[in-house]
């Protein structure tokens, strides 16, 4: 194992850094060694049960430091992504985790009968229960700590491996949702998803969006991405997976220092994916300035210096 590798809710990260979903296109030449070998694992496209169009109109707006995105969970359904797709990704040796999205507790059934049929080709379960970009399911489970545990819970009932369960930063009470999932059996928390926002178009003099709202993610969310790992990272004892603005080695080591075990990268690639292999180096470099064998010896240093 190198300086930086770890083993995170039961996910083995070369790297601990994980493209979160959404970001990473399924196309062939996308999942080529030179690109991934600063990964430690990839996040699918949110699944559905049934293929979903997503959401009409605009999609993407850029805003100071960040990006609006109501892409609505676009993706063609699990029984495509089980019978085609999984096979595509599984020959890369890349660790996948399949982020399925919370609508209801019948196609959350089928959805983990289906991923469950084929276990051991699959690295680990993102519950995504925190999607904002949908208007049933997904974020209306993960503001709630008993429906989180339930959804939870639900998906323990039929699948034993790697469970992440992806928090929304709209929960009232973000550290209870983070314990719910927890006490329902979560192998790791995911903290968090993109915050709501809303972008005018002065020009129509309208929202810009269908929907009115959209996820706000990029480096203007990091500071409050780094405050919700803070709180998790000190209410829960399973790891934490840092996710909001990480855009630096920097950005990424605060967040360890804070309690994270691995951070989720996903806005800052559409500047570049050399901020893969920056981050890499960055990460390695701290533990050597460090003067420690490992980057798991900084996990929750300012914390335990800084009481």
């Amino acid at each position: 194992m190198s300086s930086i590798s770890n083993i995170v809710g039961g996910v083995d990260l070369k790297v601990p850094v994980v493209i979160a979903s959404g970001t990473w296109p399924y196309e062939e030449g996308m999942w080529q060694e030179d690109l991934t070998r600063n990964v430690g694992a990839i996040c699918s496209k949110a699944i559905t049960r049934r293929p979903w169009p997503g959401n009409p109109g605009t999609r993407v707006w850029e805003t100071p430091s960040g990006i609006l995105n109501s892409i609505g969970l676009q993706n063609e359904g699990i029984d495509h992504f089980m019978d085609v797709r999984l096979d595509q990704l599984k020959k890369h040796g890349v660790p996948v985790m399949l982020n399925v999205s919370m609508e209801n507790a019948e196609d959350l059934d089928y959805m983990v009968a289906r991923i469950a049929e084929r276990a051991g080709d699959v690295d680990g379960i993102e519950l995504n229960v925190s999607c904002p970009n949908t208007d049933r399911g997904c974020m209306s489970w993960g503001v709630d700590p008993e429906l989180t545990a339930q959804a939870t819970e639900q998906v323990r009932r039929k699948w034993d491996g790697p469970l992440w369960v992806k928090l929304t930063p709209q929960a009232p009470d973000i550290p209870a949702v983070a314990k719910g999932a927890e006490s329902a059996g979560a192998s790791a928390v995911v903290a968090a998803n993109t915050w709501l926002g809303m972008a005018i178009d002065t020009k129509r003099g309208a929202p810009v969006f269908r929907r009115r709202v959209a996820g706000l993610s990029g480096p203007a969310v990091f500071p409050l991405a780094l405050r919700v790992v803070w709180d998790v990272a000190g209410a829960v004892k399973i790891p934490v997976i840092g996710c909001g603005g990480v855009s630096s080695a920097d950005n990424a080591l605060a967040m360890i220092m804070a309690g994270a075990s691995a951070v989720e990268v996903g806005a800052a690639l559409f500047s570049g994916f050399d901020r893969l292999e920056e981050i890499h180096a960055g990460l390695e470099a701290s533990v050597r300035q460090w003067g420690v064998k490992s980057l798991a010896e900084l996990r929750g240093k300012a914390r335990t210096d800084n009481p």
